[in-house]
């Protein structure tokens, strides 16, 4: 029995396909496409949303803002890998009409655009509330941490400094000692072993005084971390290890499961978090009242009583105590 068999590659057609063939009525790009469409890009804040009369023409910020929010979608962030994609992916073939901007055009638009995606997320929003996709009765609040490009060893606290400058303290005195010992041991006309040792004492002196400019730093700011990195991002718990970096947290109307609110924080918690979140998200559906369910990382009384008074009921697991405060023997 014969395979199925494709076209010859190489075969002439009289009647080429169209493009439009190949994207199915329903498929998501089609929706990216009006949506874009539909924006005031100058009113989002969009660089180059009006073109100049002079000059080489450059891509219209729409195209771009569409290729983002397909990646998005489908999971594609990396500026080298939506070039690839445009060329060769059918469905962008089609949203952007042919068109295949180089990842520097593509990373440069988003680095110079950062604020206006948030336009674009708030009209979303805007446009599931007048589609009746949100059921705005009740939400589910989460967090997730984001890894930032900063090693973990080029992140200090207040605490792990004065670690590293009572080692380097520590350090410089048997170095000295041992030289002292050194110079005690040689003639005048010894080989001068004691340069290799002074050597190391520079380099620790050196980074002892950059750590002691980094703890003033943090002292005068106010700030319990400094990430050299990435200055924004901070330390935190993720599972079993710490990791530097941020962490995001998303209301979710229950109704299509769609995202009402995110934004990234460097808080090392959950705790303290659920008020604002849930509160920001209550704006955005413009509703009274609302449930909100968490887990027990955003159980914090003083939160608990914020969102009530906001018009919010949460529904929080109340973190688990030891045995002898579950028993009542202390209070």
């Amino acid at each position: 029995m014969a395979y199925i068999e494709g076209h010859a590659r190489d075969q002439a057609l009289l009647l080429p396909a169209s493009v439009e063939d190949y994207v199915a009525a329903d498929s998501p790009v089609r929706f990216i496409d009006a949506f874009v469409d539909d924006l005031d890009l100058g009113e989002a804040g969009f660089h180059r949303s009006r073109p100049k009369a002079t000059g080489r023409p450059g891509y219209d910020p729409g195209d771009m803002l569409k290729l983002y929010l397909y990646g998005y979608l489908n999971r594609v962030r990396s500026s080298r890998r939506l070039e690839a994609e445009a060329a060769r992916n059918l469905e962008l073939i089609w949203l952007l009409r042919g068109l295949r901007p180089d990842y520097k055009t593509i990373a440069d638009f988003r680095r110079d655009n950062r604020s206006a995606f948030k336009a674009v997320f708030r009209a979303f929003v805007v446009l599931c509330r007048k589609l009746d996709l949100f059921g705005r009765e009740l939400l589910a609040v989460d967090g997730t941490r984001l890894k930032a490009v900063n090693n973990p060893g080029r992140n200090f606290s207040r605490d792990k400094l004065a670690r590293y400058i009572a080692a380097a303290d520590e350090r410089l005195e048997g170095y000295l000692a041992e030289m002292d010992a050194i110079d005690r041991g040689e003639d005048g006309h010894g080989p001068g072993r004691s340069g290799a040792l002074a050597a190391k004492i520079a380099r620790v002196r050196e980074r002892r005084q950059a750590q002691e400019a980094m703890l003033h730093e943090l002292n005068a700011s106010g700030e319990s971390q400094i990430s050299l990195t990435d200055p924004d991002a901070r330390a935190m718990v993720t599972g079993r290890k710490t990791t530097v970096g941020y962490n995001a947290q998303v209301a979710v109307d229950a109704k299509h499961k769609l995202i009402v609110e995110q934004h990234v924080t460097n808080a090392g918690t959950d705790m303290g978090l659920l008020a604002p979140t849930a509160g920001a998200a209550k704006d955005a559906l413009d509703v009274e009242q609302i449930d909100v369910v968490a887990d027990m990382g955003y159980y914090k009384g003083e939160d608990i009583e914020a969102c009530e008074a906001n018009g919010i009921t949460p529904f929080v697991a109340r973190p688990r105590r030891g045995s002898a405060i579950a028993n009542g023997r202390f209070s």
